[in-house]
């Protein structure tokens, strides 16, 4: 069955998309896409594909995952989502299955497969997020002290399914941990989480965290994390940024 979902993505793919995807993801030498491969799916064609496939056994979802296509792992993540969360249905909800999901994807994580930002974004929140959301935490703090990038992206968009249940303390705990790294796509990545607690959850909580870090954290996180507030409170937050920059206070590469 692997081949034929194989199959199925070649049928839409399209090679100027595949060369637009490769500069796009970053996939040159020494970039953090390096090696990743494109045959040119769009998500939503891939989308399409993942829903045709929905039960997909897990060992075929396995073997998708270990594949170098990107839109292979792409397609294998969105089944593992649509699975996890058709187990979490309220009327027919299946605890052992959503653990089971939960479990793969995390071994999949651990293996290197989820390894790319979209990968991350578009399955960390809505599988790590929806089953740790009325559990035990430390895995989140134990991803995020990884040096690997894309385990700590999936530290903090994990945090997102929090976030978007009216929860900020694990994103709020975990931030200061990060602060010290200076990769884009952290920085990205922290900068989003904070902007949406200030969105979606308390502003104050934002206002409060910035008050404290804003002097050592970075440029594009801050930028990120202040997005929705108003052109003075943004200007104070990055004087506040270059002083403590100035003064020695900002962190070195994480």
């Amino acid at each position: 069955m692997r081949d034929e979902v194989v199959r199925a993505l070649a049928e839409v793919a399209d090679a100027g998309d595949a060369r637009q995807f490769q500069r796009f993801f970053k996939t040159g030498p020494g970039d953090y896409g390096e090696g990743d491969v494109f045959i040119g799916v769009r998500v939503p064609a891939t989308r399409k594909v993942a829903t045709r496939f929905a039960d997909l056994p897990l060992p075929e979802v396995d073997a998708l995952l270990d594949s170098p296509v990107h839109e292979h792992r792409l397609a294998a993540l969105l089944i593992l989502v649509g699975r996890f969360e058709r187990a979490g249905a309220v009327r027919t909800r299946d605890e052992a299955e959503r653990e089971r999901i939960a479990d793969f994807y995390l071994a999949a994580v651990l293996r290197g497969r989820v390894n790319n930002w979209d990968l991350v974004d578009g399955s960390a929140e809505r599988i790590l997020g929806g089953w740790l959301y009325d559990r035990p935490r430390d895995l989140v703090f134990t991803l995020g002290a990884d040096d690997d990038l894309w385990r700590r992206r999936v530290s903090l968009l994990t945090t997102f399914g929090f976030i978007r249940r009216g929860d900020a303390s694990t994103t709020l705990e975990l931030a200061p941990r990060l602060l010290g790294d200076r990769r884009d796509l952290t920085q990205k990545a922290l900068g989003w989480m904070l902007r949406e607690v200030g969105k979606r959850v308390d502003r104050t909580l934002l206002t409060g965290f910035l008050d404290r870090h804003a002097a050592q954290m970075g440029a594009t996180a801050l930028s990120y994390a202040t997005e929705h507030l108003d052109a003075d409170a943004r200007a104070g937050y990055r004087r506040g940024r270059r002083l403590g920059a100035s003064r020695g206070s900002a962190p070195n590469g994480g």
